[in-house]
């Protein structure tokens, strides 16, 4: 059950406790963001861009911090939910689909005129306990089917884009047709990527389906490997007339690590070629090895990121950009990469009181926007 938030509309009283029941019947009268008295407020204008830039966002930061809210929609043109589409969040029992927290998520983003990412059918991780009870491949391709269709069409017209599969390909790739160990790996082998794909197509064949992963932008021979066994499961769909029709790269970026600019650009202009579209779908920067001033860090955060959306966006421009999460305030890299000096880490656009960094400069240059 998800947390209770209380709201007020405009001028109306009293307060309600929040449920997915309010929240819907206050978005009802304009858009929803969160305002400084925990009530709601229309968002300042939202920059025009030539390439979409959004962020990742959960429930329970929009509930506990009411700058979220307006910032998201000041910012962005689209968000992704950080957990609430993911199994662990929607699948607590074999029988039981909670779609609480993830309507209250596109409720947001409809009355802010914002678009929504899907993320994600289909993931090695952060499964509910009940999927290892699947042992034999005609109860977990019945299981990943009927998940796919009924997430899927749920939010058929308001997903646009659904990261389809997730990290396909383990962290050391040995062979380019290695693929990472999963429940669905170990009971359907490598169909259960086409598979995914198919179903999710039949559901909604208006929706664009993206293949996500990590790690394939750096200079070094391990990324270099995974790049390449990336490229082999993207050409190994095409084959088999799978309904892929874009690559999501994640861009969880290593501050200390630099940018492989040439061969990103050459494997992006691969994919253009191929018809595919590309996203840049999860872009932060683990700073926790970068120099303790503030300002430094950023500067350097800002030129790989320029490195980074330069390289992908050689051949074209990306479909869009979305990175992981607006302000420095809500960050997964503060909690599993904390710097060891004791600074905060300063990984996204914003910092953590919601002022601009140089991160944001090139975001809003590489995306054309204009106030």
């Amino acid at each position: 059950m998800v947390s209770k938030l209380r709201f007020r509309v405009d001028n109306c009283e009293p307060l309600m406790p929040w449920t997915r029941r309010n929240f819907l019947k206050t978005a009802l009268g304009g858009g929803v963001s969160l305002a400084a008295d925990g009530g709601l407020a229309a968002p300042t204008r939202r920059r025009r861009r030539r390439v979409r830039y959004g962020a990742a966002v959960s429930l329970a930061d929009l509930q506990s911090d009411p700058r979220l809210g307006p910032a998201i929609a000041n910012h962005c043109d689209l968000i992704v939910p950080v957990a609430e589409l993911k199994w662990k969040a929607l699948r607590p029992a074999p029988d039981v689909y909670d779609f609480e927290a993830a309507d209250a998520l596109f409720a947001f983003a409809a009355e802010n005129e914002l678009g929504v990412r899907g993320h994600t059918l289909v993931w090695y991780a952060d499964m509910p306990s009940w999927t290892q009870t699947l042992d034999t491949p005609a109860a977990a391709e019945r299981a990943l089917v009927e998940h796919i269709e009924r997430v899927v069409a749920r939010y058929r017209g308001r997903a646009r884009s659904w990261d389809v599969v997730n990290e396909a390909i383990p962290d050391v790739a040995s062979s380019p047709r290695e693929r990472r160990p999963s429940i669905w790996s170990s009971r359907l082998g490598g169909r259960h990527i086409e598979l995914a794909f198919r179903t999710a197509a039949a559901v909604d064949p208006d929706a664009q389906l993206v293949l996500n992963e990590y790690d394939v932008e750096f200079v070094g021979a391990s990324f270099a490997a995974k790049r390449a066994a990336f490229r082999n499961l993207i050409f190994e769909l095409l084959d088999s007339g799978a309904p892929l029709h874009a690559v999501g790269l994640q861009c969880h970026l290593r501050g200390a690590t630099p940018i492989d600019r040439d061969g990103l650009a050459r494997f992006v202009g691969e994919l253009h070629a191929l018809g595919l579209k590309v996203l840049i779908t999860e872009l932060d920067v683990m700073d926790q090895e970068l120099p303790a001033s503030a300002a430094e860090r950023d500067r350097i955060v800002a030129k790989q990121v320029s490195d980074l959306i330069g390289a992908v966006g050689a051949p074209g421009p990306p479909e869009a950009l979305l990175t992981w999460g607006l302000t420095d305030r809500h960050s997964w890299i503060s909690h599993i990469f904390p710097r060891q000096d004791g600074a905060p880490n300063r990984p996204l656009p914003l910092d953590a009181d919601y002022r601009r960094k140089p991160f944001m400069d090139v975001i809003d240059q590489f995306t054309g926007a204009a106030a």
